[in-house]
């Protein structure tokens, strides 16, 4: 019962975040605090005994792998400058200066400021992606933060780990030498270790020597026995090698690197949820209430001072504009990441006789709830402030170049929904381009559409292209990022073989038309348009109905600007300032409906280049040029608006495993 109400709880709790915008981490602080020592539900040590302890290191353990596997070296040394000097600037600033942060506001020991400042290098990816996807920030601030809070999460762990270390030897050895020689027996043993488990899956995996079925299990079963063996030579220098191994990993350029991201994404939810509730229900009231004003002191000085002196330090003269410093200065949310190795070496200090090593996990939860509430309020209004968001609207991304998508996609201009267009053959962009939409060509799926495209600016994917099988792959591949609900694709060609047909289980939603790509193209060369149509109270669906019977419904757009796209047989629901986008046969688009929006047909006809567009020909704003272009860093395609990051400068966006 104990175990599941850990899972229940946990998963529960990042399910019900997610359905109400929330933070996850604040939803299960307070569960694993109601549970724990406000209703006695579930005592750790009590209901779980000496397990608690392993779990929680080995939970730690494969976290801090995780955040291995995230750091890509490769895929740093192409990002913003700013980015650079935040990891190898900042981390050691903030170090220093979180511990004397410690030491000082919050009158920690300086072993425990020292393993403590460490920690708080990390700013928590698990916090800052969500967050970001709300706040809708613009590329090169949100790719500042994301990828600091990547590659300062196991370079904080690390930090850690190696003052840990230096306590543990300094107080368990008898004289200096042996001390100097444990600590660098054990770091050497853990970096040797963590080097040859990455080596034995590169080979393993690349050599085809394990297979497929297997190699989750493999590396798991790896992964624990280098975090065993270097635990035994060296006390917790089993959380150094399995960093390692993670980043060794990530560096490997494995062809199966796909499945082991998707282990590490479902691993760490599950172990983040379990470790989180493990370590809110341990803590009691009275060490909290026992927190004294040193403790807010520490966490101002962390928010308003050490947060700021930091970024700006390491930002100077880089380039950054002062709205951006400003606001990564002040975003610095702190993690699960946090809280876990904050509890794990919390315990540890204080088995070793460090007297307010009991002190490190409550004040990690003090931080990581004040800065997780803060930032999740304020940085979205704070960017608007500083103009620094990428548009209060979500967007609709459609894959596909074609006169029915050009119609959709200036239907949804003409309710002040962003589209943007993307095609692999640029000839098929040319009408969106002439009209002012913006495009991208290219394949979506490409890295290239992963660190030029501003994807946080779209909500929604609707793949229709003519290739079903091309359409399927964008739906599976796009479908974990962008959430399974919000991505669509046309019906696909009914193949009576089952040797051709594709698994339904990997297409994305149907909406609209019950036609295939080459029944939307034929209906609009019979002449076929879309159609916007405000609904009123005076106006309401059942006349909309009466006077359109052959209408065939696409999508809905709230007041607020959220599209959704439906079925042509799903019911509308009907309220004010609602309106539908619809494609209406020849015979039914001459009359005029009360309050209906304008005959997306003909705007198009009038929007020749040049004109109707407010741009010259060839200048319609569009991410992607005139002729065949293939994007590079700082390049600007010919006639358009440039792909690449803002200022030309590269900071494009992390891996979706973040």
């Amino acid at each position: 019962m104990a175990f599941a109400l850990v899972g229940v709880i946990g998963v529960g709790s990042q399910w019900l975040a997610w359905r109400l915008r929330l933070p996850a981490i604040v939803l299960m602080l307070a569960a694993g605090l109601v549970i724990g020592p406000g209703l006695g539900w579930f005592v750790p040590e009590r209901d779980i005994g000496p397990l608690v302890r392993p779990m929680i290191s080995i939970a730690v353990a494969i976290i801090l792998f995780e955040g291995g596997l995230t750091l890509n070296f490769r895929s740093l040394r192409d990002e913003a400058k700013g980015v650079s000097r935040l990891v190898f600037i900042g981390a050691p600033l903030g170090w220093l200066f979180s511990a004397l942060a410690l030491r000082y506001g919050a009158g920690m020991s300086w072993e425990s400021a020292a393993v403590f400042g460490g920690i708080m290098i990390v700013t928590g990816p698990t916090v800052i992606a969500p967050l970001l996807r709300t706040a809708r920030l613009a590329r090169r601030p949100a790719s500042l933060l994301q990828w600091e809070a990547i590659v300062n999460d196991p370079i904080g762990a690390l930090a850690a780990v190696l003052a840990f270390e230096v306590v543990l030897v300094m107080r368990t050895a008898v004289t200096v030498g042996s001390a100097v020689w444990e600590l660098a027996l054990g770091i050497g043993v853990a970096l040797a270790l963590g080097a040859a488990g990455a080596a034995v899956v590169a080979w393993g995996f690349r050599k085809g020597r394990v297979p497929e079925y297997m190699k989750v299990p493999v590396l798991f079963s790896l992964l624990l026995a280098v975090f065993a063996v270097s635990d035994t030579v060296l006390h917790e220098s089993g959380l150094l090698a399995v960093t390692v191994m993670g980043i060794g990993i990530a560096n490997a350029d494995l062809p199966s690197y796909a499945e082991l991201r998707r282990f590490k994404e479902h691993a760490t939810i599950l172990l983040v949820s379990g470790v989180f509730i493990l370590l809110a229900a341990a803590i009691e009231f009275d060490t909290l209430a026992a927190l004294d004003w040193r403790a807010v002191v520490f966490v101002l000085a962390v928010v308003l001072v050490v947060r700021p002196l930091t970024v700006y330090l390491s930002l100077l003269g880089a380039g950054v504009p002062w709205r951006e410093q400003l606001l990564v200065a002040l975003t610095g949310p702190r993690g699960v990441v946090l809280v876990a190795v904050a509890g794990l070496f919390g315990e540890r200090l204080a088995d070793l006789g460090v007297p307010d090593g009991d002190v490190v996990a409550p004040l990690a939860f003090v931080l990581v709830a004040f800065t997780v509430v803060v930032h999740g309020f304020t940085l979205a209004p704070f960017a608007r402030m500083l103009k620094l968001s990428g548009g209060a609207v979500p967007g609709v991304l459609l894959i596909g170049g074609s006169r029915w998508t050009l119609g959709l996609a200036e239907a949804l201009r003409k309710v002040d929904v962003p589209v943007l267009m993307a095609d692999t053959n640029h000839i098929n962009l040319r009408p969106a381009r002439a009209v002012g939409l913006d495009t991208y060509s290219g394949d979506i799926l490409s890295e290239s559409a992963e660190h030029w495209l501003e994807l946080v600016s779209y909500d929604i994917v609707v793949a229709a292209t003519e290739n079903d099988a091309y359409n399927t792959l964008v739906a599976t591949d796009l479908g974990p990022e962008f959430g399974r609900d919000n991505v669509y694709q046309i019906m696909r060609e009914k193949n009576e073989s089952a040797r051709h047909a594709l698994s339904s289980s990997l297409t994305g939603r149907e909406f609209g038309p019950e036609e295939t790509y080459a029944g939307l193209q034929k209906l609009m060369r019979e002449g076929w348009s879309f159609r916007v149509t405000r609904l009123t109270e005076e106006y309401g669906l059942e006349e909309w109905r009466e006077k359109r019977p052959h209408a065939k419904v696409v999508a809905r757009v709230g007041p607020q600007g959220t599209t959704e796209f439906i079925r042509e047989d799903e019911d509308i629901r009907p309220a004010p300032g609602v309106r539908i986008i619809s494609m209406l046969p020849p015979g039914e688009e001459k009359g005029t409906d009360p309050e209906a929006g304008h005959e997306i047909a003909k705007q198009a006809a009038k929007n020749k280049p040049g004109k109707g567009s407010g741009r010259p020909a060839g200048k319609s704003g569009s991410m992607a040029g005139v002729k065949a272009w293939g994007p590079k860093p700082g390049s600007r395609p010919p006639g358009g608006k440039s792909v690449g990051r803002p200022g030309g400068k590269p900071g494009g966006k992390p891996p979706r495993a973040a």
